[in-house]
């Protein structure tokens, strides 16, 4: 039996596309920004489903609040860090995320930090601004040649490895899911942890923040590397460890690092402080999927996923983004 969504609450900034999708399908949207969990415990009662971003946390008291009224929780976005998947599903709440949408946009961003890394542009317009010409200051190092090594072979990872394999870049990878075949048609060769650290030039995580990759990139794994090696993290805060990665560059084992998430957001750490301000790392704020396009993207997707669920469309039929499939069969 498809599931009755006619009133959304939207909780975070998201694209007007994915309102309009709703409403244009029969569905009310009420938008309500920057909730505290309070408040989100007495509103949760009057909605069938709820769409997030990063900024609201779905906790479990929420989820228990809305228990009899709330069926789904859409995601805006490739992560469900936010939202407590264990509560949900206890309370037949399907959980849902936008897989697909933010992929180029974060693809596109690893890309152009590994070049940063290569060539040190950001230091380098900086001192142009102030005024000098540090021209033998700045000098940088070729991809060409150089060996990649994606951890992480989904959509965003071997996005990223057809990408830098134009550079001429040796691509190798690893994954527990993807195939031989899924990583040679991306041009990279598949390979086990322990065969990729002593062989990586670079180093990019792609996989999400769960109990097997908190802090895959350790002292452990850093220290199997060879010297020089540069990190980037365009995925989760957590999967590397940043008093790790600090000592690393502090000691020149590590030659660079690019980072765009961490643990806590905005950062408050001192470590963090530090690892931001290191002269070998360049930091954004969180920027993988912040481009028009995928902003887009994936408020459409959530809009398209609970449209399906709805069964009343013959266009919108499916819903590859739900995280925990087994509340399937007990609403359906």
């Amino acid at each position: 039996m498809p599931l009755e969504i006619k009133n959304v609450l939207v909780c975070d900034a998201v694209d007007n596309s994915c309102v309009k999708l709703l409403q244009d399908h029969g569905i009310n949207v009420d938008y309500k920004l920057k909730l505290t969990k309070e408040q989100l415990v007495k509103e949760v009662k009057g909605y069938d489903a709820l769409i997030v971003r990063s900024d609201t946390k779905i906790t479990a008291e929420i989820l228990d609040a809305g228990a009899g009224s709330l069926k789904a929780v859409g995601r805006a976005g490739a992560g469900v860090d936010n939202i407590d998947i264990q509560a949900a599903t206890r309370n037949n709440v399907l959980v849902l995320n936008t897989p697909g949408g933010n992929s180029i946009s974060a693809c596109e961003l690893t890309c152009f930090l590994i070049g940063a890394l290569a060539r040190p542009i950001c230091p380098a317009a900086g001192s142009m601004k102030e005024g000098r010409w540090d021209r033998k200051l700045y000098s940088g190092s070729e991809l060409y040649g150089k060996t990649l090594a994606i951890l992480g072979l989904g959509r965003i990872g071997r996005e990223v490895g057809i990408r830098m394999k134009v550079f001429g870049m040796r691509v190798i990878g690893f994954d527990p899911i993807t195939t031989l075949e899924e990583a040679r048609a991306a041009g990279i060769e598949k390979m086990e942890l322990d065969q990729i650290w002593p062989l990586a030039d670079y180093i990019t995580v792609h996989t999400p923040l769960i109990p097997a990759t908190r802090n895959l990139i350790s002292a452990t794994t850093l220290a199997k590397c060879r010297k020089g090696v540069r990190v980037v993290n365009v995925a989760r805060g957590g999967i590397v460890d940043e008093a790790a990665l600090l000592d690393a560059l502090e000691s020149g084992h590590c030659g660079g690092a690019a980072v765009d998430v961490y643990p806590e957001e905005p950062p408050k750490s001192e470590t963090t402080k530090k690892l931001i301000n290191h002269v070998r790392v360049v930091a954004t704020p969180h920027l993988g999927a912040s481009t028009s396009e995928a902003q887009v993207r994936v408020a459409v997707e959530v809009a398209e996923q609970f449209i399906a669920l709805t069964g009343t469309s013959e266009e919108y039929t499916e819903y590859a983004g739900v995280v925990n499939r087994e509340v399937l069969k007990n609403v359906f």
